[in-house]
């Protein structure tokens, strides 16, 4: 966990996710959680991988988001992995309606943090990427990385 800027703290980032997708907009979101979960987000027990949003009813909603029970709480009241409900204004909501109905566009969460004392998750508008795709970033990575080491050594 870090703190970026101004009264945010991270919790967890989904790198995985702008290798499988190309992110394409992002959406700064609340999440909808109670109490116990709260306090395990705090302890940094979440997962954001295999996780991802959908539009149901008008509403976005986050499924397979992995919290961890928080240990001092009965655990019966805990469900690790229910879907919890996305806030964002409904103009945003209509502007992804419209756009994850077109070919391909998937809502995909990238970050989860704290802002001000409230738990928030980017959400990133991406297209999935072909395995092409996929070698393509390896490569350009690998050459950055290379043309790093080159420019610190001489």
């Amino acid at each position: 966990m870090k703190k970026d800027g101004e009264g945010v703290k991270i919790v967890s980032k989904n790198r995985k996710a702008f290798f499988d997708f190309d992110i394409q907009e992002r959406y700064e979101a609340g999440l909808v959680l109670t109490g116990p979960e709260v306090k395990s987000v705090r302890d940094g027990k979440v997962s954001l991988q295999e996780s991802y949003a959908r539009l149901r009813n008008g509403e976005v909603w986050v499924i397979n988001l992995d919290i961890a029970p928080y240990g001092h709480a009965p655990t019966e009241l805990q469900e690790p992995k229910r879907p919890r409900k996305l806030l964002l204004k409904r103009s945003e909501i209509h502007k992804l309606t419209g756009k994850t109905q077109e070919r391909g566009l998937t809502l995909v969460p990238l970050a989860l943090y704290f802002k001000r004392g409230f738990a928030k998750l980017e959400i990133g508008l991406g297209r999935g990427k072909s395995k092409y795709d996929k070698r393509a970033s390896i490569k350009k990575r690998e050459a950055d990385r290379e043309i790093r080491s080159r420019m610190l050594r001489g």
